[in-house]
Order: C-alpha cells, then sequence, then structure tokens
C-alpha cells in the first residue's frame, strides 16, 4: 500500500512539482537540470514497483528495448510533421508491461529523442506528458486490452491531451506567466496539429498494438515476469 502511494505521489505530485519549481526558480533556462531530475522522477516510480530481484534485469531490458523502438519511430518519421508512432508505443508498454513502465518510457523518449530534435525547455513538459500518458494507459489497460474502440479512442483522446498540455509551456514562454486568453488561442492555432496527433495515435495503435503486444507477452510468459 505504502509502496502505491509514493508512486502516485510521485507522478502525479513530485513529477509535476518538478516541472512548476523550475519554470518559477529559473524561467525554464536551466533546463537541464529539470530534465534529470524529472528523469530521476520517471525512474522512481518503475523502481518502486520492483518486488522480485529475478526479475528486475529481465524488465528493464524490455523497456530500454521499448524505449530504443519509442526514439526509432520518432526518428523515422520525422520527415512527416506530427505523424509519429511514439504515444501508441509508450501506450502498448503501458498495458503489457505496467502502468510505471509507460511512465519511464515516455519520459525517457523525450529527453533521448530531443538529443538529436532539440532539447530546450520544453523537454521536461514533453516528459511529464508523454509519461502521464503512459501512466494512465497502464491503470486502465484491463478495458484497453479488451476493446480495440476504447484503446482507439484512448489514442485520440491522448492526441488531444498532448497538444493541451504542451500549448501550456507555449503561453508560459511567450508570456511568462499563463494567460487563458492567449491559451485558448494557441489551441484554437493548434486544432490541425492536434488532429494529426489523434489520427495517428489510432493508426499506429491498429497497427502496432497486436505485433507488439503479443511479442511482449511471450515474454513476459517465458521469462515469469
Amino acid at each position: 500500500m505504502l509502496k502505491k502511494v509514493l508512486i502516485y505521489l510521485t507522478v502525479f505530485l513530485i513529477a509535476p512539482a518538478i516541472f512548476v519549481l523550475g519554470f518559477v526558480a529559473f524561467e525554464g533556462e536551466k533546463y537541464a537540470f529539470i530534465s534529470l531530475a524529472m528523469a530521476l522522477a520517471a525512474c522512481l516510480p518503475f523502481f518502486l514497483s520492483f518486488e522480485k530481484q529475478a526479475d528486475n534485469a529481465k524488465k528493464m531490458i524490455i523497456i530500454a528495448l521499448m524505449t530504443a523502438l519509442s526514439v526509432a519511430g520518432r526518428f523515422v518519421f520525422a520527415p512527416i510533421p506530427f505523424f509519429k508512432p511514439v504515444t501508441a508505443i509508450i501506450v502498448i508498454t503501458a498495458i503489457y508491461l505496467g502502468a510505471e513502465a509507460g511512465f519511464l518510457v515516455g519520459a525517457l523518449t523525450a529527453v533521448i529523442s530531443n538529443f538529436y530534435f532539440g532539447q530546450g525547455p520544453w523537454t521536461p513538459l514533453q516528459m511529464l506528458v508523454w509519461g502521464l500518458l503512459g501512466f494512465v494507459a497502464g491503470l486502465i489497460s484491463k478495458p484497453l486490452l479488451k476493446s480495440r474502440l476504447l484503446l482507439w479512442l484512448y489514442g485520440v483522446l491522448a492526441g488531444i491531451a498532448f497538444s493541451m498540455l504542451m500549448d501550456i509551456w507555449t503561453v508560459l514562454w511567450m508570456d511568462k506567466g499563463f494567460n487563458f486568453t492567449r491559451y485558448w488561442a494557441a489551441l484554437l492555432a493548434a486544432a490541425p496539429v492536434t488532429a494529426v496527433y489523434a489520427v495517428s495515435n489510432v493508426i499506429f495503435l491498429a497497427l502496432l498494438t497486436k505485433p507488439i503486444g503479443s511479442k511482449l507477452s511471450r515474454v513476459k510468459e517465458k521469462y515469469g515476469i
């Protein structure tokens, strides 16, 4: 019980607090430090979820592979703006390996891939948002695994949520504070991009869930993870 409380506190309180305090204290200028703190916070729920020492290394290897696949997917589809398999891979990881794994893969995907796409003050929020999308998917994994329609609906909602949450950074960057009028304007301006995010999530979930999920299931069964 204490473990679960600590995991939820880390994901929904400590990690968001790191971003907020980092912005307030450093105005986004110390983003490398904030990103490092966010990466450590992302690891904490995963390590707290460990129970059997023998399974740790196996699960970490699988999560490292899923992170690499997510990062590679962002690279491969770089020429197509906003059309990426990242969220789909994070969600698949979460529903088969657990919420903590989804949070870790989401956060690490952002910070690692941004070494290519460009690190910046937006990186910590990307880490947090992708991590949260993975964590929530893991929490509701049973209904998502049972119904493709629910899974695809989650993909749509994840695309909308990603855009809405990232636009918070847009407003903070422009106004050095939160302005509701500018936020709504940013949401309207980003509507076409949000639509592409949502559609791409559904497409990649439809294409990747079965092949990747079946392999993850076999690995889990074979190694008792």
